[in-house]
């Protein structure tokens, strides 16, 4: 990876969680340029780990960066934290994005919208003054960008909502909301990969598995790619359901 000029290398703030971990902190904002500068340091991490490095966790806009104090302090006389940020720091010429266009992958995840399925599509309807097909329509309109992966495994952040379908979370969450489960919470969606409690509105589900910790790659999704949502009926779900057990 080509090494940027002083001037093009992004502003950027590191600080220490806890006494084993770095954050480094890109800014504010989130969005596709914010989004870019994760990437690109998350890949370059991976590609010239440190020894010492135990994992990084890729954020909306930070890259939390977890070592081995022991390890670290092994050699040299400074102190771990030290030896750690002036690694990254030295890295950050090398891992900014260099403005071409990424080629992303494409998921398309299937939903079967309303019902039993998604109990609160009347809800987000009436709440921006839409009818409930209009929900749909402008739900599986976008391709929306996996920020991140959070909250459970395989759970994906994704942006690109309409504005016009942003709805608070509800004021009594759930103890249990099904697998598959496709929600809306403010000015996101996403998808519950697995049987856990939440508070997002429902508005539908997918057959699609999204975390399976038998597979060599668990999560479906990964930051990076891109989600389209394909309306399908309740047989269909049932139908893809049943091929998924067969499989």
């Amino acid at each position: 990876m080509k090494k940027l000029k002083e001037s093009d290398i992004p502003t950027v703030r590191l600080y220490p969680l806890g006494d084993a971990a770095v954050v480094v902190h890109f800014g504010d904002v989130i969005g596709e340029q914010t989004h870019q500068q994760v990437q690109a340091f998350t890949a370059y991490l991976a590609q010239h780990p440190f020894e010492g490095l135990v994992e990084y966790v890729p954020a909306f806009t930070t890259v939390t960066v977890y070592y081995d104090p022991w390890v670290i302090s092994k050699s040299g006389n400074l102190n771990p934290y030290t030896k750690v940020t002036g690694f990254l720091q030295r890295m950050l010429p090398y891992a900014a994005p260099n403005g071409k266009a990424q080629e992303r992958r494409l998921v398309e995840i299937p939903v079967v919208y309303g019902g039993e399925f998604g109990p609160d599509l009347s809800y987000v309807a009436a709440h921006n003054g839409l009818r409930p097909e209009e929900v749909i329509a402008l739900h599986t309109q976008p391709e929306y960008l996996v920020y991140m992966i959070g909250f459970a495994p395989g759970f994906p952040y994704l942006g690109g909502l309409d504005p016009k379908l942003a709805t608070p979370r509800r004021e009594d969450p759930r103890e249990a909301v099904a697998a598959g489960a496709v929600g809306i919470a403010g000015s996101q969606t996403g998808i519950y990969p697995l049987r856990t409690p939440g508070g997002w509105q429902l508005i539908g589900r997918t057959p699609v598995t999204l975390f399976n910790p038998a597979s060599a790659s668990p999560s479906l999704l990964q930051a990076g790619h891109l989600v389209k949502f394909v309306p399908i009926s309740e047989e269909e779900y049932f139908e893809r359901k049943e091929l998924q057990h067969v499989s």
